[in-house]
């Protein structure tokens, strides 16, 4: 058992070792970056191509998508206007900040006001590995149900905003708001929340503004 521990924390040591790396290497290329983080199905790869049409057309993006096969999430993302990176992950569960530096090389990144980095689904993995991010941005999703931070609490503990995504089926399906809030609150005191839908558009314009001003408040730091 303490033999498995050491080998763990020495895992966890070099890949936070490689992310601050990659922290150094984004903020001294300007640009504001975020890891998106979601179970299967959330909404990750949509919620990208609504951010796209919703941002500054003056707003350069890049996006990195990890995935254990296929390039169709990198495809829509370059469809809706991003420079994307497609990152096979060969069956692990989770980007790593080794995947992210090699990705982060073939990008010129003082050309990029923003870096969108999608996470494989999952949420286990992802939560155990910085990548060097600015933020870590979680989707939660209706009909994942509203028990998901009480099962998960690593996942919603550790991510500086949440976004709600699917709220257009709430007339349709069993999902308590003020249970999943409660949970939300007892992990992550007073985390910025955006519920939203992809779908309709409801509660995308406030998710593109604090996204606006993070890029604007990195642009002049």
């Amino acid at each position: 058992m303490s033999r498995k521990v050491s080998v763990v924390e020495k895992i966890h040591s070099v890949n936070d070792q490689l992310a601050a790396e990659n922290q150094g290497r984004l903020l001294e290329a300007g640009i504001f970056s975020i890891n998106l983080m979601a179970s299967p199905g959330a909404g990750k790869t949509s919620l990208i191509e609504k951010t796209l049409a919703g941002l500054d057309p003056a707003f350069s993006v890049a996006a990195i998508d990890g995935d254990v096969a296929t390039s169709i999430d990198a495809d829509r993302a370059s469809e809706a206007g991003a420079t994307a990176v497609q990152i096979n992950t060969g069956g692990q569960c989770h980007i790593d900040a080794s995947m992210l530096r090699s990705a982060l090389d073939t990008l010129d990144l003082p050309n990029f006001n923003l870096l969108l980095v999608e996470n494989v689904g999952n949420l286990i993995c992802p939560a155990s590995f910085k990548l060097g991010t600015d933020k870590n941005v979680l989707i939660a999703s209706i009909p994942e149900g509203d028990d998901k931070p009480y099962k998960y609490p690593a996942m919603y503990q550790d991510v500086d905003a949440l976004i709600i995504n699917k709220i257009d089926l709430l007339p349709y399906i069993d999902f308590d708001m003020d249970y999943f809030n409660k949970g939300v609150e007892m992990l992550n005191p007073g985390l910025t929340t955006f519920p939203i839908s992809c779908k309709t558009g409801e509660g995308l314009d406030s998710w593109i503004t604090w996204l606006t001003e993070q890029i604007q408040a990195g642009k002049s730091s």
